[in-house]
C-alpha cells in the first residue's frame, strides 16, 4: 500500500476503535448510574447548558446541562477535563484523545463524539454536516422516548443516531453519503465498529 492508503488505513482504525471504546464506556457509566440512582428513564433529562449575562457573556457555572452530567456520568468515567464552550455546550475531553460534546445548546438528548482532535474538527467545520461522519459522530440519548421515530433510542442507552430509521442498510448508507450524515454512526455499528469498503465518507481528523 502507498504512504496515503496507509495513512487513512490508520485514521480508520482509530475511528474504528475509539468509537467502540467510547460506545462501552459511556454505557457502562449509564448502567453504574442505574445502580446507584435508579432506572435511567428517571434521572434521565433534557436540559440546557450555559446562560449568558446581559452582554453576552457566558455565565461560569450556569450549565444545567454539564452539572447533569457531572451527576450521572462523569463519575464513572475517565476523564480528564471539562470545558465550557462559546456556544453554551459544554464539551469533555478523554484520556486516549477523543472527546464527548453536548450537541447544541438547549438539548442533552444529541451528542458528538470525536475520535480525535476535537479543536480541530470544530474548528475546520463550522457547520455540523460538514464534519458528521468525518471527524465528528452523532449519539443520542433518549431513554424516555414517546414515539415511533425515536424506537431505537426507547429505554436505551447512549446509541448512534437513529432517528425515523426504517431498520435496513441502504438507508444508513444513503444518509451517511446525502442529506442524513448523522446515520453514519450507525452505518459504522452496523457493520460491527468496522468502516466499511463502501463507506462514503473521508475520515479525516
Amino acid at each position: 500500500m502507498t504512504m496515503p492508503v496507509l495513512i487513512q488505513h490508520h485514521k480508520n482504525t482509530v475511528v474504528e476503535t475509539r468509537l467502540k471504546k467510547f460506545y462501552s464506556a459511556i454505557n457502562q457509566a449509564v448502567v453504574m448510574a442505574e445502580n446507584d440512582y435508579g432506572d435511567k428513564i428517571y434521572w434521565y433529562e433534557d436540559l440546557e447548558g450555559a446562560q449568558t449575562d446581559a452582554d453576552g457573556n457566558l455565565i461560569p457555572g450556569s450549565s444545567d446541562a454539564e452539572k447533569w452530567f457531572n451527576k450521572y456520568l462523569a463519575p464513572y468515567m475517565k476523564i480528564l477535563k471539562t470545558e465550557e464552550l462559546a456556544d453554551g455546550t459544554f464539551i469533555v475531553y478523554f484520556p486516549d484523545g477523543s472527546a464527548l460534546k453536548q450537541f447544541k445548546q438547549d438539548t442533552t438528548r444529541d451528542w458528538l463524539f470525536f475520535p480525535q482532535n476535537a479543536a480541530k474538527c470544530m474548528d475546520g467545520n463550522p457547520e455540523t454536516l460538514m464534519m458528521l461522519g468525518k471527524c465528528a459522530f452523532a449519539f443520542n440519548f433518549q431513554p424516555r422516548a414517546l414515539n415511533q421515530d425515536w424506537k431505537y433510542h426507547n429505554n436505551k442507552g447512549f446509541e448512534p443516531w437513529m432517528w425515523q430509521w426504517d431498520g435496513t442498510r441502504d438507508t444508513l448508507l444513503n444518509g451517511c453519503k446525502g442529506e442524513t450524515p448523522y446515520f453514519c454512526t450507525a452505518l459504522i455499528q452496523y457493520e460491527g465498529w468496522k468502516i466499511p469498503k463502501d463507506y462514503p465518507q473521508r475520515i479525516s481528523y
